[in-house]
């Protein structure tokens, strides 16, 4: 056999470094599932999500009215009523299609922002973890401005200024979780970046760009995650909240914030039948808050 074709002793090395280091990655993915699967009320968060998930995506399929025609004559009807399982609203229109509808709008509003901020934040959490010096001043003291003010104030501000409507309440809510996520990953990043394997990469040559693609982004990506995921609660409270003042959702459109809103009034005359938005905002809030405390849990190789 020739030289040409022969492998040599370091790239011997680095092929069984290789395979090593997929196995680990495998056996750590392994034991998170495992983790997972021990634990009941995670699973069982996960499948009340799965099924509200589904339920919002085929909502035209299994909605038995149209969202938006309401009648005068069947307003308020009581939870119960024959062709209306969840009764009507104050239009007379169908409260359990308005509820399907409207969960599309409030999970895309709940998870948009969350995803946009967790990619900015990530971006500019590991370039001042990783960068350091005035680069990471500039960026955490920038930061700083916006823990100046309580979100919920923040959000209301910005979709205020800009006005109300969907876009604007997405990027509002944008702006107010980019902050906390940019501290997460600038201290997650730090962590890392003196670690023995970044020091040997910078010894081997390696660029600064390589080096975070390569050895850095594998392993902030996951805690960066979890803690976005518990985000959502807050963000899809918060996209309601904006609703029920008028900064975000506009009649007619279905979202559990706006129907909270318009139902106020008939508290007193259907109560069951107004609480059913603020119930639905509840129980994916308190899910996806379980479902992250179960992500993070099952990540931590130490439990």
């Amino acid at each position: 056999m020739s030289s040409a074709t022969t492998p040599t002793a370091a790239e011997a090395e680095l092929a069984v470094q290789a395979k090593q280091a997929a196995a680990r990655s495998h056996g750590y993915w392994a034991g998170v599932w495992k983790r997972l699967r021990r634990d009941p009320v995670t699973i069982a968060c996960a499948c009340v999500l799965l099924l509200m998930f589904l339920t919002i995506v085929f909502a035209p399929m299994l909605a038995p009215h149209d969202p938006y025609q309401g009648s005068m004559i069947r307003r308020l009807r009581a939870i119960g009523t024959p062709n209306y399982l969840l009764g009507t609203d104050e239009l007379g229109r169908d409260m359990l299609t308005r509820l399907l509808f409207g969960g599309r709008l409030s999970w895309f509003m709940g998870i948009t922002p969350v995803a946009l901020a967790f990619v900015v934040g990530t971006t500019l959490g590991v370039l001042a973890g990783f960068a350091g010096g005035r680069i990471n001043m500039a960026i955490m003291r920038t930061t700083d401005i916006f823990y100046a003010f309580p979100s919920v104030l923040l959000a209301v501000a910005i979709s205020g200024a800009l006005g109300a409507g969907i876009v604007n309440a997405i990027l509002a809510l944008t702006l107010v979780f980019i902050p906390p996520i940019i501290r997460v990953a600038e201290s997650v990043t730090t962590g890392v970046r003196n670690l023995d394997f970044v020091d040997a990469a910078r010894a081997s040559g390696a660029s600064a760009f390589t080096i975070v693609r390569v050895h850095v982004l594998g392993n902030v990506l996951g805690p960066i995650f979890v803690y976005a995921t518990s985000l959502i609660s807050v963000c899809m409270i918060l996209a309601s909240g904006l609703s029920f003042l008028g900064l975000g959702t506009k009649p007619p459109e279905p979202e559990w914030g706006l129907m909270l809103n318009t139902l106020r009034t008939a508290i007193y005359v259907q109560p069951w039948v107004a609480v059913l938005p603020g119930a639905c905002i509840f129980v994916t809030s308190i899910c996806f808050n379980l479902l992250s405390d179960g992500l993070r849990q099952a990540m931590d190789v130490k439990g």
